[in-house]
This record gives structure tokens, C-alpha cells and sequence, in this order.
């Protein structure tokens, strides 16, 4: 019998983690969510194995069915209005076991990552193609940051300008949200190689217990 843990990875794009995680040996179930439908359609042909479902978090309707959910690439922040946030950690706690652990990130408010967010600091994306992408910020107000995502050839010519608004809690106001969903803070980091979470920090990454 497999004991490896089951998991939902929420907002899981084209499902890079969840092949991570069958390449390095889980056999067990894993699914991917994600509202893209052509994110999803690469998912599947690169990882047919793993269950890959169109929606969203706060769409969830399954009870009881996992070990582990996680929430990745910020995709947290884009829950940016209370209810969008209550509905979708409400559906996570009911998605898992008793016991069962909900782990994803966040930039720290304090950090204020946005004001990095210019042209001047572009950056180049090789897969699929060679791409320039950068961002440029359209307002901050309160907790919210609305900008811009542009993408352009190798040559300048821009192929396509996206807008997008994220949400920046600080550790006090998730906690207030989780604790009001059932969840208990079990760990939290700074940073990915785990070290203690501090006013200076660039991320909070959470690991919440069901």
C-alpha cells in the first residue's frame, strides 16, 4: 500500500511542482487546480498521471481528500478582496484530513518588493521563447498593488501588456484569517532555505495545520 501523503497543489499552472514531485519518486495521488485551461491542457500532456482540474480555490468541493494543499508562485495574493480569501481558506480547510497541512507564501508587505518593479529591472525568460518581461506599477492602495506585466521580443516589440493586482498581508492579518478558518500556524520562514521569519524578511512563507 502507498503511504505517500496526497496533495492539491492550488494555482499549479502548468504543474511544475507536481512533476517535481513524481520525478523525485511520489507515486501517490497528486492534483493540480488551476482557471488557466491551456496551462492546465500542458500540464496534463507533460504529466498525464496527476489529476489536473479547472477552477478555483474558492471552487473546491471535495471533503476530507488530502494531506497536504499548497499554494505557490504568490498565487496567494491574488485572493484580494475578504471574501475571495474567507471562501477559498474555508474550501482548503474542508479539502483536507484531519491534521492535514496548508503550506504557500507571500511577499512581506514590510519588504514592499513593488518598488522594484520597473523596467529597469527586467528580466529575460527563456522557455518557451526568448522574451523580455517587466513591470510597471499603476497604484498602491492600502494592501493592494495594481500593475502592469510586459512581455517583448529580443528586440523591444512588446507582444502583450497584462494587468494584475495583488494583495499584501502581513503575519497578524493571515493569521487572523486562518485562525478564523480552523487553521493553526504550525511553522513559518523568511525565506526558502528556512530561516526565521523577521521585519526584514521578503517572504512569509506559512505552513498552517488543519
Amino acid at each position: 500500500m502507498d503511504e505517500s501523503p496526497t496533495v492539491l497543489d492550488l494555482g499549479c499552472g502548468t504543474g511544475a511542482l507536481l512533476r517535481h514531485a513524481r520525478d523525485r519518486g511520489h507515486r501517490g495521488r497528486l492534483a493540480g487546480l488551476d482557471p488557466d485551461h491551456a496551462a492546465l491542457a500542458r500540464a496534463r500532456h507533460r504529466c498525464p498521471d496527476v489529476e489536473w482540474w479547472p477552477g478555483t480555490a474558492a471552487g473546491l468541493i471535495v471533503a476530507a481528500e488530502f494531506d497536504l494543499v499548497t499554494m505557490t508562485g504568490h498565487a496567494f495574493q491574488c485572493l484580494t478582496t475578504d471574501h475571495d480569501l474567507r471562501a477559498s481558506l474555508t474550501a482548503v480547510r474542508r479539502a483536507l484530513r484531519p491534521g492535514g497541512r496548508f503550506a504557500f507564501e507571500t511577499r512581506h508587505p514590510r519588504a514592499k518588493a513593488w518598488e522594484t518593479w520597473t523596467p529597469a529591472h527586467a528580466v529575460t525568460v527563456s522557455r518557451p521563447r526568448e522574451l523580455r518581461v517587466w513591470h510597471e506599477v499603476e497604484s498602491v492602495v492600502g494592501d493592494l498593488v495594481s500593475f502592469t506585466e510586459t512581455a517583448a521580443a529580443p528586440d523591444g516589440t512588446v507582444l502583450r501588456v497584462d494587468r494584475a493586482t495583488l494583495r499584501f498581508l502581513g503575519p497578524a492579518e493571515l493569521d487572523e484569517f486562518l485562525g478564523a478558518a480552523g487553521f493553526a500556524v504550525q511553522e513559518r520562514f523568511g525565506d526558502w532555505d528556512r530561516a526565521a521569519m523577521t521585519d526584514r524578511s521578503r517572504e512569509i512563507i506559512t505552513i498552517a495545520q488543519a
